[in-house]
């Protein structure tokens, strides 16, 4: 693998600063939000949003796919969504006497799973092949996905009547989760000042091609293997937690260092430092550990087991994990 070039993640950098402007322009909140949005869609993962009602999830969402200039398609999750309304079917043709294949909403560059958590597991699992896979295989046929693609789904809490938690095989498949609290009191006036009036239509910014070549630059950012070592140190002190019944895998792990680079990406650097995977591992591990039973399911408590792994996992230069 080539190292990269300065020259290569400066005009990066200014295509990555070209989408945070573009979103901007609609989403008033936190740049955190949308920075994590860009560090999934470099690493080619999948994000999830959570937080209670009319926080902005899918208002931040749609504002980020536009930006990108790929093809977007909305999914609206209800209780009576079916897996084909997602992957597609095939359907007769009367005046042929044949069936032809119909793709459904799945096949686009980016997908707005809208409020996933409001339809039952079946559905929602109509997503894991196609998350993990990027195909989907429907009567034994396999259909290849656009490439890039990039699931971006919501979720209110699952405590919230009519909502259902999602599998651990699927949460899993979320490079990211995002947890988007009530916004900062600045934030909120300034809504408030911004709403009657039209927001600005944004353009475009990207195109699939260019989301492809960051992708790959992003691959090929510098990671010293020590950085490894701290890594696979942060998952494993979650597999011995005692409030922890499931800790995070090995592909949690990949999933850090692919966020890292990333991370270093939007930074505009060409190697990962230790802030790098700090940073980014609230995001990439918490939403992945499964607690005991005594222990209040809620993102919070699995956000404080991750802030524990960073203050008890030290990082050394040129030796390991201690």
């Amino acid at each position: 693998m080539s190292p990269v070039h300065p020259t290569e993640v400066s005009r990066a950098k200014e295509r990555i600063d070209s989408v945070r402007a573009a979103v901007a322009k609609v989403y008033v909140g936190s740049a955190r939000a949308p920075d994590t949005l860009i560090v999934a869609l470099i690493a080619k993962g999948h994000v999830l949003l959570e937080g209670v009602p009319g926080v902005a999830k899918t208002t931040l969402v749609k504002a980020f796919a536009t930006s990108l200039g790929c093809a977007v398609r909305r999914i609206q999750f209800t209780p009576d969504l079916l897996p084909a309304d997602i992957t597609g079917t095939y359907v007769l043709s009367p005046r042929e006497g044949t069936f032809a294949f119909r793709k459904g909403p799945i096949f686009a560059n980016v997908v707005l799973a809208d409020e996933i958590n409001r339809a039952p597991a079946k559905t929602q699992s109509a997503l894991l092949e196609a998350m993990q896979e990027r195909q989907v295989t429907i009567d034994g046929e396999r259909f290849e996905l656009p490439v890039p693609f990039l699931v971006l789904a919501t979720q209110n809490p699952i405590d919230q009547e009519g909502t259902y938690p999602l599998p651990e095989a699927q949460i899993d498949r979320f490079l990211v989760r995002v947890s988007m609290g009530y916004p900062r009191t600045n934030d909120e006036i300034a809504m408030l000042r911004s709403h009657a009036i039209e927001p600005p239509a944004i353009e475009p910014v990207l195109s699939p091609s260019e989301l492809i070549l960051l992708q790959e630059l992003s691959a090929r950012i510098h990671v010293e293997d020590d950085l490894l070592v701290y890594a696979v140190a942060l998952s494993a002190y979650t597999r011995q937690h005692p409030r922890v019944s499931l800790g995070c895998s090995p592909r949690a792990t990949l999933g850090l260092v692919q966020a890292a680079k990333a991370t270093a990406l939007v930074a505009g650097r060409a190697f990962v430092t230790p802030d790098d995977i700090r940073a980014i591992a609230p995001s990439v591990l918490a939403h992945r550990l499964l607690l005991n039973a005594d222990v209040e399911p809620d993102a919070r408590a699995q956000a404080r087991v991750i802030e524990e792994a960073l203050a008890a996992v030290g990082y050394r230069r040129g030796g390991s994990a201690a």
